[in-house]
């Protein structure tokens, strides 16, 4: 019965977040912070670039705590406690970044930028989810955690691609059309 809800709650996640943004009038109107337009949009580039750079930091606690950053020793307790605490705030960090996009514009799909864009933003929370039960899980497998771990930050980073650069970069990206 765990295996079942560990599989079926980060999907029934991303889906509900899909389907809620599918099916709700975007509010073009919305602010972030006091920002609204294409002043938010800024704002939420910058705020993604911020939070990139927290998932990246994230990866190098992680790296250091599996001992795989060459010359330094295993990593100390503080840096499992700064790795767990900066995760919760990289989390709540996201979170308004997120309810604008989906109270904003919903779930789009109007061109492949967009739709990666909103596709991997639904995923991206129910990879959340799947992590923290990993995480609480005493039964699977010790190779899973990193994995998931590394799919958050892969998640990010494709999220502040098709958004945050694409704003920073004048509307374009390498590799995506500018619509």
């Amino acid at each position: 019965m765990a295996v079942v809800l560990g599989i079926l709650l980060p999907i029934a996640v991303g889906l509900g977040i899909y389907f809620f943004g599918r099916h709700h009038t975007p509010d073009y109107n919305n602010g972030l912070y006091g920002q609204h337009g294409t002043d938010a949009v800024d704002l939420k580039a910058r705020l993604g670039s911020a939070l990139l750079c927290l998932a990246l930091i994230q990866l190098g606690l992680a790296l250091w705590m599996y001992g795989r950053l060459p010359g330094l020793r295993a990593a100390p307790r503080p840096v499992r406690i700064g790795h767990r605490a900066l995760g919760f705030f990289a989390f709540l960090f996201s979170l308004p970044i997120a309810w604008h996009c989906l109270a904003t514009y919903g779930v789009e799909t109007s061109s492949p930028r967009v739709a990666i864009h909103s596709v991997a933003g639904c995923a991206f929370y129910g990879a959340f989810v799947a992590k923290v039960l990993v995480v609480h899980s005493r039964r699977l497998p010790g190779w899973l955690l990193p994995i998931m771990g590394s799919l958050l930050v892969i998640g990010i980073a494709l999220l502040w691609y098709t958004a945050g650069l694409w704003v920073l970069n004048g509307d374009s990206v390498p590799g995506l059309s500018s619509t």
